[in-house]
Protein backbone atom coordinates (compact mmCIF):
# COMPACT_ATOMS: atom_id res chain seq x y z
CA UNK A 1 0.00 0.00 0.00
CA UNK A 2 2.90 2.36 0.65
CA UNK A 3 3.99 2.09 -2.99
CA UNK A 4 0.46 2.98 -4.11
CA UNK A 5 0.26 5.97 -1.77
CA UNK A 6 3.62 7.33 -2.88
CA UNK A 7 2.78 6.99 -6.57
CA UNK A 8 -0.60 8.65 -6.05
CA UNK A 9 1.11 11.47 -4.16
CA UNK A 10 3.49 12.08 -7.07
CA UNK A 11 0.66 12.13 -9.62
CA UNK A 12 -1.38 14.56 -7.54
CA UNK A 13 1.67 16.77 -6.95
CA UNK A 14 1.96 17.05 -10.74
CA UNK A 15 -1.67 18.22 -10.87
CA UNK A 16 -2.95 14.98 -12.42
CA UNK A 17 -6.13 13.19 -11.23
CA UNK A 18 -5.91 9.55 -10.17
CA UNK A 19 -8.41 6.71 -9.75
CA UNK A 20 -7.88 4.50 -6.72
CA UNK A 21 -9.61 1.14 -6.22
CA UNK A 22 -9.57 -0.36 -2.71
CA UNK A 23 -10.77 -3.73 -1.44
CA UNK A 24 -13.15 -2.88 1.41
CA UNK A 25 -14.69 -6.29 2.10
CA UNK A 26 -14.02 -9.94 1.20
CA UNK A 27 -15.82 -13.28 1.42
CA UNK A 28 -14.55 -16.84 1.26
CA UNK A 29 -11.38 -17.35 -0.79
CA UNK A 30 -10.74 -13.81 -2.00
CA UNK A 31 -7.01 -13.67 -2.84
CA UNK A 32 -6.22 -10.25 -1.36
CA UNK A 33 -6.99 -8.85 2.08
CA UNK A 34 -9.06 -5.76 2.78
CA UNK A 35 -7.03 -2.65 2.17
CA UNK A 36 -5.36 -3.95 -0.99
CA UNK A 37 -5.38 -1.15 -3.55
CA UNK A 38 -4.81 -0.41 -7.21
CA UNK A 39 -4.26 3.07 -8.65
CA UNK A 40 -4.67 4.16 -12.27
CA UNK A 41 -2.77 7.26 -13.32
CA UNK A 42 -3.64 9.90 -15.89
CA UNK A 43 -1.88 8.05 -18.69
CA UNK A 44 -3.44 4.70 -17.86
CA UNK A 45 -0.45 3.51 -15.81
CA UNK A 46 -1.23 1.01 -13.04
CA UNK A 47 0.33 0.41 -9.64
CA UNK A 48 -0.86 -2.08 -7.05
CA UNK A 49 -3.40 -4.90 -7.19
CA UNK A 50 -6.82 -5.76 -5.78
CA UNK A 51 -7.07 -9.45 -6.63
CA UNK A 52 -3.77 -10.80 -7.86
CA UNK A 53 -5.09 -10.82 -11.43
CA UNK A 54 -8.61 -12.27 -11.16
CA UNK A 55 -10.55 -9.05 -11.74
CA UNK A 56 -7.82 -6.54 -12.50
CA UNK A 57 -9.10 -5.93 -16.04
CA UNK A 58 -12.65 -5.21 -14.92
CA UNK A 59 -11.45 -2.92 -12.11
CA UNK A 60 -9.13 -1.12 -14.53
CA UNK A 61 -12.05 -0.38 -16.85
CA UNK A 62 -14.18 0.84 -13.96
CA UNK A 63 -11.30 3.03 -12.74
CA UNK A 64 -11.12 4.62 -16.19
CA UNK A 65 -14.83 5.43 -15.99
CA UNK A 66 -14.48 6.94 -12.50
CA UNK A 67 -11.43 8.90 -13.59
CA UNK A 68 -13.47 10.38 -16.43
CA UNK A 69 -16.73 11.23 -14.65
CA UNK A 70 -15.56 11.60 -11.06
CA UNK A 71 -18.46 9.54 -9.64
CA UNK A 72 -17.25 6.99 -7.04
CA UNK A 73 -18.50 3.40 -7.33
CA UNK A 74 -18.78 0.51 -4.87
CA UNK A 75 -18.71 -2.68 -6.96
CA UNK A 76 -18.88 -6.36 -5.99
CA UNK A 77 -16.88 -8.98 -7.88
CA UNK A 78 -17.14 -12.75 -7.68
CA UNK A 79 -18.24 -15.91 -9.40
CA UNK A 80 -21.97 -16.17 -8.90
CA UNK A 81 -23.15 -17.46 -12.29
CA UNK A 82 -20.93 -20.51 -12.66
CA UNK A 83 -18.89 -18.89 -15.43
CA UNK A 84 -15.33 -19.00 -14.17
CA UNK A 85 -14.11 -17.23 -17.31
CA UNK A 86 -16.27 -14.13 -16.89
CA UNK A 87 -15.00 -11.14 -14.95
CA UNK A 88 -14.91 -12.72 -11.56
CA UNK A 89 -12.83 -14.54 -9.03
CA UNK A 90 -12.01 -17.99 -10.37
CA UNK A 91 -10.91 -18.94 -6.85
CA UNK A 92 -14.56 -18.76 -5.78
CA UNK A 93 -14.34 -15.74 -3.48
CA UNK A 94 -16.05 -12.39 -3.57
CA UNK A 95 -14.86 -8.90 -2.83
CA UNK A 96 -16.23 -5.38 -2.66
CA UNK A 97 -14.08 -2.74 -4.33
CA UNK A 98 -14.55 0.99 -3.86
CA UNK A 99 -13.26 3.10 -6.75
CA UNK A 100 -12.82 6.85 -6.35
CA UNK A 101 -11.16 9.73 -8.12
CA UNK A 102 -8.54 11.76 -6.28
CA UNK A 103 -7.47 15.19 -7.52
CA UNK A 104 -6.12 18.49 -6.25
CA UNK A 105 -8.95 18.74 -3.71
CA UNK A 106 -7.58 15.63 -1.96
CA UNK A 107 -3.87 16.31 -2.46
CA UNK A 108 -3.20 17.70 1.03
CA UNK A 109 -4.78 14.70 2.76
CA UNK A 110 -2.88 12.24 0.55
CA UNK A 111 0.34 14.13 1.21
CA UNK A 112 -0.27 14.02 5.00
CA UNK A 113 -1.11 10.31 4.99
CA UNK A 114 1.92 9.44 2.86
CA UNK A 115 4.24 11.49 5.07
CA UNK A 116 3.03 9.59 8.15
CA UNK A 117 3.45 6.20 6.49
CA UNK A 118 6.92 7.16 5.30
CA UNK A 119 7.87 8.29 8.81
CA UNK A 120 6.54 5.12 10.44
CA UNK A 121 3.75 7.05 12.16
CA UNK A 122 0.41 5.30 12.68
CA UNK A 123 -2.45 6.82 10.66
CA UNK A 124 -5.87 5.61 9.54
CA UNK A 125 -7.67 6.82 6.42
CA UNK A 126 -11.46 6.72 6.78
CA UNK A 127 -13.48 6.92 3.55
CA UNK A 128 -17.25 6.97 3.06
CA UNK A 129 -18.00 4.16 0.60
CA UNK A 130 -21.80 4.05 0.88
CA UNK A 131 -24.22 6.72 2.07
CA UNK A 132 -27.88 7.78 1.72
CA UNK A 133 -26.60 10.98 0.13
CA UNK A 134 -24.51 10.00 -2.93
CA UNK A 135 -22.57 13.25 -2.57
CA UNK A 136 -21.09 11.96 0.71
CA UNK A 137 -19.33 9.00 -0.95
CA UNK A 138 -15.60 9.58 -1.22
CA UNK A 139 -15.29 11.95 1.73
CA UNK A 140 -12.16 11.36 3.81
CA UNK A 141 -11.04 11.69 7.40
CA UNK A 142 -7.45 11.10 8.50
CA UNK A 143 -7.11 9.81 12.05
CA UNK A 144 -3.90 9.73 14.07
CA UNK A 145 -3.65 8.65 17.72
CA UNK A 146 -3.59 12.32 18.74
CA UNK A 147 -5.29 14.33 15.97
CA UNK A 148 -7.53 14.32 12.89
CA UNK A 149 -7.73 16.03 9.51
CA UNK A 150 -10.53 16.26 6.96
CA UNK A 151 -14.20 15.47 7.58
CA UNK A 152 -16.87 12.96 6.62
CA UNK A 153 -19.70 15.42 7.26
CA UNK A 154 -21.52 15.96 10.59
CA UNK A 155 -19.36 16.50 13.67
CA UNK A 156 -21.06 13.59 15.44
CA UNK A 157 -20.15 11.28 12.55
CA UNK A 158 -16.52 12.40 12.62
CA UNK A 159 -16.36 11.75 16.37
CA UNK A 160 -17.85 8.25 16.07
CA UNK A 161 -15.59 7.22 13.18
CA UNK A 162 -12.55 8.67 14.96
CA UNK A 163 -13.22 6.44 17.98
CA UNK A 164 -13.64 3.34 15.82
CA UNK A 165 -10.66 4.19 13.62
CA UNK A 166 -8.37 4.54 16.63
CA UNK A 167 -9.50 1.15 17.87
CA UNK A 168 -8.74 -0.44 14.49
CA UNK A 169 -5.43 1.42 14.28
CA UNK A 170 -4.42 0.16 17.71
CA UNK A 171 -5.13 -3.40 16.57
CA UNK A 172 -3.36 -2.87 13.24
CA UNK A 173 -6.59 -3.81 11.44
CA UNK A 174 -8.62 -2.36 8.57
CA UNK A 175 -12.34 -2.78 8.00
CA UNK A 176 -15.80 -1.36 7.46
CA UNK A 177 -17.59 0.72 10.09
CA UNK A 178 -21.38 0.99 9.76
CA UNK A 179 -23.24 3.88 11.34
CA UNK A 180 -26.21 6.12 10.88
CA UNK A 181 -25.82 9.12 8.59
CA UNK A 182 -25.09 11.31 11.64
CA UNK A 183 -22.90 8.76 13.42
CA UNK A 184 -25.67 6.91 15.24
CA UNK A 185 -24.68 3.52 16.67
CA UNK A 186 -26.63 0.35 15.80
CA UNK A 187 -27.59 1.74 12.41
CA UNK A 188 -26.03 0.98 9.03
CA UNK A 189 -27.24 3.47 6.43
CA UNK A 190 -23.68 4.66 6.00
CA UNK A 191 -20.53 2.53 5.48
CA UNK A 192 -17.06 3.90 6.14
CA UNK A 193 -13.92 1.97 5.25
CA UNK A 194 -11.02 2.47 7.64
CA UNK A 195 -7.59 1.65 6.20
CA UNK A 196 -5.04 1.37 9.00
CA UNK A 197 -1.42 2.19 8.25
CA UNK A 198 0.54 1.17 11.32
CA UNK A 199 4.34 1.11 11.51
CA UNK A 200 5.79 -2.20 10.27
CA UNK A 201 5.54 -5.11 12.67
CA UNK A 202 8.83 -6.00 14.33
CA UNK A 203 10.86 -9.17 14.06
CA UNK A 204 13.45 -9.55 16.82
CA UNK A 205 16.08 -12.15 15.95
CA UNK A 206 18.41 -13.19 18.76
CA UNK A 207 21.63 -15.01 17.90
CA UNK A 208 24.15 -13.88 15.26
CA UNK A 209 24.28 -17.10 13.25
CA UNK A 210 23.85 -17.93 9.56
CA UNK A 211 20.20 -18.87 10.08
CA UNK A 212 19.61 -15.46 11.64
CA UNK A 213 20.89 -13.80 8.47
CA UNK A 214 18.47 -15.87 6.36
CA UNK A 215 15.57 -15.16 8.74
CA UNK A 216 16.38 -11.43 8.63
CA UNK A 217 16.33 -11.52 4.83
CA UNK A 218 12.93 -13.23 4.66
CA UNK A 219 11.52 -11.10 7.47
CA UNK A 220 12.49 -7.94 5.62
CA UNK A 221 10.97 -9.37 2.42
CA UNK A 222 7.68 -9.91 4.26
CA UNK A 223 7.62 -6.32 5.48
CA UNK A 224 8.85 -6.69 9.06
CA UNK A 225 11.22 -4.23 10.66
CA UNK A 226 14.03 -6.61 11.60
CA UNK A 227 16.42 -6.33 14.54
CA UNK A 228 19.30 -8.79 15.04
CA UNK A 229 20.83 -8.88 18.51
CA UNK A 230 23.70 -10.81 20.08
CA UNK A 231 26.22 -10.12 22.83
CA UNK A 232 29.19 -11.10 20.64
CA UNK A 233 30.41 -7.99 18.86
CA UNK A 234 32.71 -9.84 16.48
CA UNK A 235 29.75 -11.71 14.94
CA UNK A 236 27.08 -9.03 15.29
CA UNK A 237 27.89 -6.60 12.48
CA UNK A 238 25.83 -4.88 9.78
CA UNK A 239 28.03 -6.52 7.14
CA UNK A 240 26.88 -9.98 8.26
CA UNK A 241 23.22 -8.91 8.41
CA UNK A 242 22.68 -6.52 5.50
CA UNK A 243 18.90 -7.10 5.45
CA UNK A 244 18.38 -6.15 9.10
CA UNK A 245 17.12 -2.66 9.87
CA UNK A 246 19.02 -2.69 13.13
CA UNK A 247 21.98 -4.70 14.44
CA UNK A 248 22.49 -4.51 18.20
CA UNK A 249 25.37 -5.75 20.36
CA UNK A 250 23.69 -6.44 23.69
CA UNK A 251 22.85 -9.31 25.98
CA UNK A 252 19.62 -10.60 24.42
CA UNK A 253 17.47 -10.75 27.56
CA UNK A 254 18.49 -7.24 28.55
CA UNK A 255 17.76 -5.90 25.08
CA UNK A 256 14.30 -7.49 25.01
CA UNK A 257 13.51 -6.31 28.53
CA UNK A 258 14.38 -2.75 27.49
CA UNK A 259 12.24 -3.02 24.35
CA UNK A 260 9.27 -4.29 26.34
CA UNK A 261 9.67 -1.54 28.96
CA UNK A 262 9.79 1.07 26.19
CA UNK A 263 6.51 -0.22 24.71
CA UNK A 264 8.14 -1.36 21.47
CA UNK A 265 6.89 -4.96 21.71
CA UNK A 266 3.25 -5.65 20.89
CA UNK A 267 0.94 -8.39 19.61
CA UNK A 268 2.39 -8.04 16.11
CA UNK A 269 5.97 -8.64 17.26
CA UNK A 270 7.79 -11.84 16.27
CA UNK A 271 10.60 -13.06 18.55
CA UNK A 272 13.00 -15.67 17.15
CA UNK A 273 15.49 -17.12 19.64
CA UNK A 274 18.34 -18.68 17.68
CA UNK A 275 21.10 -18.30 20.27
CA UNK A 276 21.83 -22.02 20.89
CA UNK A 277 23.03 -21.01 24.36
CA UNK A 278 21.14 -22.54 27.31
CA UNK A 279 22.59 -19.95 29.61
CA UNK A 280 21.00 -17.08 27.70
CA UNK A 281 17.96 -18.89 26.29
CA UNK A 282 16.05 -19.23 29.56
CA UNK A 283 16.32 -15.60 30.75
CA UNK A 284 15.53 -14.39 27.22
CA UNK A 285 12.51 -16.66 26.84
CA UNK A 286 11.34 -15.74 30.33
CA UNK A 287 11.09 -12.12 29.19
CA UNK A 288 9.63 -13.01 25.79
CA UNK A 289 6.89 -15.30 27.10
CA UNK A 290 5.78 -12.69 29.63
CA UNK A 291 5.72 -9.98 26.97
CA UNK A 292 2.87 -9.06 24.58
CA UNK A 293 4.78 -10.56 21.61
CA UNK A 294 2.49 -12.42 19.22
CA UNK A 295 5.02 -15.14 18.36
CA UNK A 296 7.90 -16.57 20.36
CA UNK A 297 9.97 -19.35 18.79
CA UNK A 298 13.22 -20.99 19.88
CA UNK A 299 15.68 -23.11 17.91
CA UNK A 300 17.14 -26.33 19.25
CA UNK A 301 16.78 -30.07 19.49
CA UNK A 302 13.95 -31.75 21.36
CA UNK A 303 16.35 -32.49 24.22
CA UNK A 304 17.29 -28.80 24.33
CA UNK A 305 13.60 -27.92 24.30
CA UNK A 306 12.88 -30.12 27.33
CA UNK A 307 15.82 -28.62 29.20
CA UNK A 308 14.57 -25.11 28.42
CA UNK A 309 11.08 -25.97 29.63
CA UNK A 310 12.52 -27.20 32.92
CA UNK A 311 14.48 -23.98 33.31
CA UNK A 312 11.43 -21.87 32.52
CA UNK A 313 9.28 -23.77 35.00
CA UNK A 314 11.98 -23.21 37.63
CA UNK A 315 11.80 -19.48 36.77
CA UNK A 316 8.11 -19.51 37.64
CA UNK A 317 6.42 -19.64 34.23
CA UNK A 318 3.09 -21.44 34.18
CA UNK A 319 1.39 -23.70 31.61
CA UNK A 320 -0.33 -20.83 29.77
CA UNK A 321 2.95 -18.97 29.28
CA UNK A 322 4.84 -22.10 28.22
CA UNK A 323 2.09 -22.95 25.71
CA UNK A 324 2.99 -19.78 23.82
CA UNK A 325 6.45 -21.13 22.98
CA UNK A 326 7.00 -22.51 19.47
CA UNK A 327 9.86 -24.93 20.01
CA UNK A 328 11.55 -26.46 18.19
CA UNK A 329 10.97 -23.42 16.00
CA UNK A 330 9.37 -23.68 12.54
CA UNK A 331 7.31 -26.12 10.51
CA UNK A 332 8.35 -29.64 9.61
CA UNK A 333 9.78 -29.07 6.13
CA UNK A 334 12.78 -31.33 6.52
CA UNK A 335 14.93 -28.18 6.34
CA UNK A 336 18.71 -28.56 6.43
CA UNK A 337 20.38 -25.34 5.26
CA UNK A 338 20.07 -21.96 7.02
CA UNK A 339 17.92 -20.72 4.14
CA UNK A 340 15.58 -23.72 4.30
CA UNK A 341 15.34 -23.35 8.07
CA UNK A 342 14.44 -19.68 7.64
CA UNK A 343 11.65 -20.67 5.24
CA UNK A 344 10.40 -23.11 7.89
CA UNK A 345 10.36 -20.35 10.52
CA UNK A 346 8.59 -17.68 8.49
CA UNK A 347 6.16 -20.32 7.22
CA UNK A 348 5.15 -21.03 10.82
CA UNK A 349 4.71 -17.32 11.51
CA UNK A 350 2.54 -17.01 8.40
CA UNK A 351 0.46 -20.07 9.29
CA UNK A 352 -0.20 -18.74 12.79
CA UNK A 353 -1.10 -15.33 11.43
CA UNK A 354 -3.74 -16.64 9.03
CA UNK A 355 -4.85 -19.77 10.84
CA UNK A 356 -3.30 -22.19 8.36
CA UNK A 357 -2.55 -25.81 9.23
CA UNK A 358 0.85 -26.05 7.56
CA UNK A 359 -0.33 -29.15 5.70
CA UNK A 360 0.06 -29.66 1.93
CA UNK A 361 -2.85 -27.93 0.19
CA UNK A 362 -3.34 -30.96 -2.03
CA UNK A 363 -4.15 -33.05 1.04
CA UNK A 364 -6.69 -30.60 2.47
CA UNK A 365 -10.24 -29.63 1.57
CA UNK A 366 -12.22 -26.42 1.91
CA UNK A 367 -11.01 -22.87 1.73
CA UNK A 368 -7.45 -22.07 0.67
CA UNK A 369 -7.39 -18.51 2.06
CA UNK A 370 -8.09 -18.17 5.77
CA UNK A 371 -9.28 -15.33 7.95
CA UNK A 372 -6.59 -14.49 10.51
CA UNK A 373 -6.90 -16.40 13.77
CA UNK A 374 -4.27 -14.16 15.32
CA UNK A 375 -4.55 -10.77 13.58
CA UNK A 376 -2.01 -9.29 15.95
CA UNK A 377 0.73 -10.93 13.91
CA UNK A 378 -0.13 -8.92 10.81
CA UNK A 379 2.02 -6.04 9.57
CA UNK A 380 -0.86 -3.56 9.80
CA UNK A 381 -0.39 -2.36 6.25
CA UNK A 382 -2.31 -4.95 4.36
CA UNK A 383 0.77 -7.10 3.77
CA UNK A 384 2.36 -9.86 5.90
Amino acid sequence: MREVLERVERWLAAGEPVAVATVVRTWRSAPRAVGAALAVGPGGEVVGSVSGGCVEGAVYELAGQVLADGVPVLERYGVSDGDAFAAGLTCGGELDVFVERLDRSNANLVRAATASVRAGEAVAVATVVRAPDPAAAGRHLLVWPDRCAGSLGPERLDAAVTDDARGLLDAGASGLVRLGADGERRRDELAVFVASHAPPARMLVYGAIDTAAAVARLGSFLGFRVTVCDARAVFTTPARFPHADEVVVRRPHRHLREEVAAGRVDARTVVCVLTHDPGSDVPLLEVALRSPAGYVGAMGSRRTHEARLAGLRAAGLGPAELARLSSPIGLDLGARTPEETAVSIVAEVTALRWGGSGARLGSTAGRIHHDPDRPGLSSGDGTP
